[in-house]
């Protein structure tokens, strides 16, 4: 009896590709080889860390040096890598290596993968990822590890080197600064310019995308070459860093920054801007902000980095093409232009789909650990935008949370890391579009 076996579409291979990588990670993490006490880890807490790990978000259920073993953060940053750059970036590279054929199916699915429009070139440009990760997360682990040598000597400066260089890179937010005090961060380090300065330039580089990558290594300092979505990366990185620093700068100057020098306050508030573009380290304790740095934090969160790169959120793209949308049917203009260009109607409707299914998912998760926890509502809004957006920015309630909520925020991670609008696609198949339609009737708006 012969059965036939329905190919999955590319959605669905990224979809169940990261759904398997995050249970493969669940299972090491089980074993009692990757606990400090030596116990088996619940399925639900490994499940956890595996998806907080695998999409690059940084949540944790327990502080990470405290709770796991050298074996346990080595799975830990293993799945962190891959999370960051992507199965099919990595498995692409292994299939070069190894002269392997690369067929249309993969290409298409790493295209899918990294999020870029064109499939011609795509294995030129994994090389690139490849290379260029090695470049920027080696860097930062050689001076990471020439700072981190001074406090915990070279065998450790060195491990740590490499773990907070890959975590900042992937925009995770794991660290083992917990050898100090479980859940501080980089506190400690407030206003130091070395740990400050490369874990930021690790965290814009990983978060502005491959793309981006490629194309200012083509064009260089030729800024009129860029392509448009460079050229819109770019500025919105640039103006949501600095516009975030300076709100953070004048919220938090008499609260969490007072008795800090200038140069100090300038540190914190660049790195609170940075870091809340989903990589979740923070230099000051993040329940101590006050509501209005909440609230910026939320919309930093929110926005998120940009397509093809580490970071989650909506994506920078999507936030600017709404704006675009909107200001141009405010105009009454009949077309969305910017830097000279037209955006086309596929751009937009996307955009709306991802910023859409985003909200949904962020309501729809804020009623449900609304009734379940007991906590603020301004937290559990913060609790889900960071979840959602991959960030791992946290006011302490990760660690409270009770079943059912755990398994909320793991979806909201597998989302934000695959996509929302990635992940409602997979459940359509390969359904083909109908031919025809409907007869059009207008409603009135607003």
């Amino acid at each position: 009896m012969k059965m036939k076996i329905r190919r999955l579409t590319q959605t669905q291979m990224i979809v169940v590709g990261y759904l398997l990588i995050i249970l493969i990670g669940a299972m090491l993490l089980m074993l009692p080889a990757a606990s400090r006490d030596g116990k088996v880890t619940p399925f639900i807490d490994a499940l956890f860390t595996s998806a907080s790990a695998s999409c690059v978000t940084g949540l944790v259920i327990a502080d990470t040096y405290q709770k796991w073993t050298m074996f346990g953060q080595c799975v830990i940053l293993l799945l962190i890598q891959i999370g960051g750059l992507g199965f099919m970036t990595i498995g692409v590279f292994f299939a070069i290596i190894l002269h392997r054929k690369i067929g249309l199916v993969m290409r298409g699915t790493l295209q899918e993968s990294v999020n870029i429009q064109q499939i011609g070139g795509i294995v030129r440009l994994a090389k690139k990822i490849m290379q260029g990760t090695l470049v920027f997360e080696g860097t930062g682990a050689v001076i990471l590890a020439l700072r981190f040598q001074k406090d915990f000597g070279w065998v450790r400066g060195i491990y740590y080197g490499i773990f907070h260089s890959i975590s900042a890179f992937c925009n995770a937010g794991f660290d083992l600064m917990g050898t100090r005090e479980a859940y501080s961060s980089f506190t400690w380090y407030d206003g130091d310019p070395v740990i400050n300065i490369v874990i930021m330039f690790l965290i814009i580089i990983g978060g502005i995308g491959f793309f981006v990558w490629n194309d200012v290594a083509i064009h260089k300092f030729h800024v009129t070459r860029y392509r448009l979505h460079t050229k819109i990366v770019l500025t919105t990185t640039a103006i949501l860093i600095v516009s975030g620093a300076i709100l953070l700068y004048l919220f938090e100057a008499d609260r969490t920054l007072a008795g800090m020098s200038g140069s100090e306050k300038i540190f914190c508030s660049l790195f609170g801007s940075v870091t809340a573009r989903t990589a979740g380290f923070n230099t000051v304790d993040t329940a101590a902000l006050s509501d209005s740095s909440k609230i910026v934090t939320i919309l930093l969160m929110f926005i998120g980095g940009s397509p093809g790169s580490t970071s989650g959120g909506i994506k920078t793209t999507t936030f600017v093409v709404l704006l675009v949308y909107v200001s141009a049917n405010l105009k009454n203009e009949d077309s969305c232009h910017i830097f000279g260009r037209r955006l086309d109607e596929g751009s937009i409707r996307k955009a709306s789909t991802v910023m859409c299914t985003n909200l949904f998912l962020i309501v729809a998760a804020v009623m449900i650990l609304t009734a379940i926890q007991q906590e603020p509502v301004m937290d559990i809004v913060f609790e889900v935008v960071s979840a959602i957006g991959t960030v791992g920015m946290s006011t302490g309630m990760t660690r409270g949370l009770t079943g059912i909520s755990k398994w909320v925020i793991i979806f909201l991670m597998y989302c934000g890391r695959v996509g929302g609008l990635t992940f409602a696609l997979s459940l359509r198949g390969h359904r083909a579009k109908s031919p025809l339609k409907e007869p059009v009737e207008a409603i009135t708006i607003g």
